[in-house]
């Protein structure tokens, strides 16, 4: 595809992008929450009373100051948070006497659980009545791992056990695999929970006018938003309006109802004014979801050509304190177990665990990354067990191009695919074998600092779940020859601004600036799914050509009928109907005398499967514990690049996102359970620029036979790919016999104490 100017990066860049923060409401008070200090406990009492005495408080509430409705013609009480499930995936026995209260009543079980609510006239003011809340809070012992809750010594819930969902993929394998087979290797990982991160925290606005509230807020879902709250409220939908404006990413953790959101409207509707709440960073960092949170066990099964027979994993997931849409989320790594390779018995099995931390929910990538740390270290584990490059060892096993679609054994239908291309050309972008040349130099240089070389292939999921692959949308052609294109997305970052109206105007053939897109309005569109798991193009951009076709063809149609010409005589192109040389409408004429053109679209897309090979070369310094990136390599696969740019933007941030679970990001906690963030961005450490490796992306192209754009998803590559390929480097590096030692984060710490372990011996390349 050609390469389009970007619309929003000149607002956005120069400052003149308007974020949520940046509105001005007359009237509008500010929300500051009281939270829990203590992992877990029981919540003795509230009181709310000094906070009432602080100058500039409006109001301050507990749970049980909200539970009573509001005056006549407002609120009932305040509601719980509303579950939201997977698509096609039912977890309602999991909420069942486990509730997510919007501010915890009888007991806390998270750090940074909101236990009360103070609204000033502005935020400084409800910061000072929040400090002025007095809570007591009888601790309880805490569990933070779900090794640990699943023993259900500690319960999270009285009388329920902390297992709170159990899911498979696959068929179980045959015992006899295992004991036939000519290599069998076993590994235990653990995925550590992370921080989603984007640039701007939560915000949630809330304007209630006219029997009408409008929410404005960072949102990846306003339609989903909308009805949630309307139900919360007791409300038709349509008496609740969701804008999004601009939005500082999202990464998959601004897609629900928080409780913040839901004591927030509560009191907007209670109260007949404005309310809103900023979160900051260090807020964020206790109270907003989390990401990842695995712990798993993998085996492997070959024969003696090193074609692979079985794998199974087992996956036990720290969901946290209350079974969200976390709880189900683990399914996703189960049905990416099968990876790129045609293996013949794969086996899954989850078991979502409830532990005292922030609710676990999508993360850029949302249980494919897992599936492929597993599998890919495990891999490579497989190759030094064969004696096999573990590029051969993968080569053999792909799943061939010509067996696509391809029925996986964990229930997936991959859609295309040539995995061995995108392998072949990571390894030649990288100079695999040079590499490979200058490990055995090092090797036989005791003075020279250890390299690894690490790979990863993987295959990941994009558009959504079979129930969640359609999109919302419009086209409509105005008398003036602009055209606007409406939609079910919401903007984060994706690039929207720049995609949509092109690929309408290349449909239209007009110019693009004659195109306008509105998003993230349910009064404008009021109907959408939203913005989540890599779908922008491949679902909302489909639709959105199909409505412009759409169109096209009606404007033809009634071109005919003024002309009183054969319809099949009539064509378009350049943005007007044409019968020969004879008559030419252009789409302003055709409005002007035909009347409004508009199309209503609900599109329905396919599932795609992007994929790709990364690869990573690692100098290890044994003394110090370091880890020194030397290049880092990413061929990833979207099918067709409607903007090559906005592509590369998401391979390259994602491979950073990628890098920082591998070798910074984790949140560390202290015995009782509270995480040690005290010191914000200190504590939690994101990679830099100055961290930043050579990235060198590039690409292979195999369209998407489920959309006619041929496009797949491209926002989550790196996520799923780099990390492994890292691990697998430093592993590669340090050959120890063990290498479930080697956990994530790559800490100077875990790698010193890995290097001082048993290695194994020198195997044959």
């Amino acid at each position: 595809m050609e390469q389009w100017t970007r619309r929003e990066d000149g607002r956005l860049l120069t400052g003149r992008g308007r974020f949520v923060a940046d509105f001005e409401v007359p009237g509008c008070l500010d929300a500051a929450f009281v939270r829990s200090g203590v992992a877990h406990g029981v919540l003795r009492a509230v009181d709310c009373a000094a906070a009432r005495e602080v100058p500039g408080v409006v109001g301050a509430w507990s749970a049980a100051e909200l539970s009573e409705p509001g005056p006549p013609g407002t609120v009932r009480g305040l509601p719980a948070v509303p579950h939201t499930s997977l698509a096609g995936l039912s977890t309602a026995e999991a909420v069942a006497g486990r509730e997510w209260p919007a501010l915890a009543r009888d007991r806390v079980r998270y750090p940074g659980e909101a236990v009360a609510v103070v609204l000033g006239e502005d935020r400084y003011r409800a910061e000072d009545g929040a400090a002025a809340v007095s809570v007591r809070i009888d601790p309880l012992p805490a569990v933070v791992t779900a090794a640990a809750a699943a023993t259900d010594r500690i319960r999270l819930f009285d009388g329920l056990s902390n297992t709170a969902f159990r899911g498979a993929a696959g068929t179980p394998i045959d015992p006899s695999v295992w004991r036939q087979a000519a290599a069998v290797v076993e590994g235990r990982y653990r995925q550590q929970l992370l921080l989603p991160s984007p640039m701007e925290c939560r915000t949630f606005l809330a304007v209630p006018e006219d029997g009408r509230l409008t929410v404005w807020s960072g949102h990846q879902m306003p339609h989903r938003l909308r009805r949630e709250l309307a139900a919360l409220l007791g409300w038709p939908a349509d008496r609740v309006r969701v804008v999004v404006p601009d939005t500082g990413g999202a990464f998959g953790s601004k897609s629900a109802a928080w409780p913040e959101f839901v004591v927030v409207a509560h009191l907007a509707v209670r109260l007949g004014r404005p309310v809103r709440w900023i979160e900051d960073r260090l807020e964020s960092m206790t109270a907003a979801s989390r990401g990842r949170g695995q712990d798993q066990r993998v085996r492997l099964a070959a024969d003696a050509e090193g074609r692979l027979l079985a794998h199974e994993l087992e996956v036990d997931a720290d969901v946290g304190a209350y079974p969200h849409l976390g709880a189900g989320l683990p399914m996703q790594t189960a049905w990416a177990a099968t990876g790129p390779y045609a293996t013949p018995q794969v086996h899954a099995t989850v078991r979502s665990v409830l532990t005292n931390t922030m609710v676990t929910y999508p993360y850029r990538g949302a249980g494919r990354p897992e599936a492929a740390i597993a599998l890919e270290r495990a891999m490579d584990r497989l190759a030094r067990e064969l004696a096999l490059d573990p590029a051969e060892l993968r080569r053999r096993n792909f799943i061939a191009p010509d067996r696509f679609p391809y029925r996986t054994p964990t229930g997936r239908c991959y859609d295309s695919g040539n995995y061995a291309a995108a392998l072949d050309l990571a390894l030649e972008t990288l100079d695999y074998h040079g590499w490979r040349s200058e490990q055995a130099r090092r090797r036989a240089d005791p003075a020279a600092l250890p390299l690894g070389i690490g790979l990863c292939c993987y295959v990941e999921r994009s558009g959504g779940e079979p129930g969640g692959l359609h999109e919302f949308g419009g086209v409509e052609a105005a008398a003036d020859g602009t055209v606007v294109a409406r939609c079910g997305a919401a903007p984060a970052g994706q690039g929207h601004e720049t995609v949509f109206p092109a690929l309408v105007a290349e449909a239209l053939g007009v110019d693009a600036s004659r195109v306008r897109l509105v998003e993230g309005d349910t009064d404008e569109q009021p109907e959408g799914l939203g913005s989540f798991g890599s779908r922008s193009a491949q679902v909302a951009g489909a639709m959105l050509q199909h409505a412009a076709r759409r169109l096209a063809e009606e404007a033809c149609g009634r071109a005919a009928r003024l002309w009183g010409a054969d319809p099949a005589a009539v064509r378009w192109s350049d943005g007007a109907a044409h019968l020969g040389r004879s008559a030419r409408l252009d789409l302003a004429e055709l409005v002007r005398a035909t009347g409004p053109l508009r199309i209503e679209e609900r599109y329905e897309a396919g599932m795609a499967f992007p994929f790709g090979a990364h690869a990573a070369v690692a100098e290890v310094d044994p003394e110090l514990g370091t880890v020194r990136l030397l290049r880092v390599v990413a061929v990833d696969d979207c099918g067709v690049q409607l903007d090559p740019a906005a592509v590369r933007g998401q391979a390259l941030g994602s491979a950073v996102q990628g890098l920082g679970q591998a070798l910074y990001e984790g949140i560390p906690h202290r015995d009782d359970g509270v995480p040690l963030l005290a010191s914000g961005l200190l504590d939690y450490l994101l990679p830099t620029f100055a961290e930043i490796p050579p990235i060198e992306l590039r690409d292979t192209c195999t369209p998407a036979p489920g959309t006619p754009l041929g496009a797949k998803g491209a926002g989550e590559s790196g996520c799923i790919g780099t990390p492994a390929a890292v691990v697998n480097a430093v592993a590669d590096a340090l050959r120890i016999a063990d290498p479930d030692l080697l956990q994530m984060p790559l800490t100077p710490d875990v790698v010193w104490r890995a290097a001082r372990a048993p290695k194994l011996p020198e195997a044959p390349r």
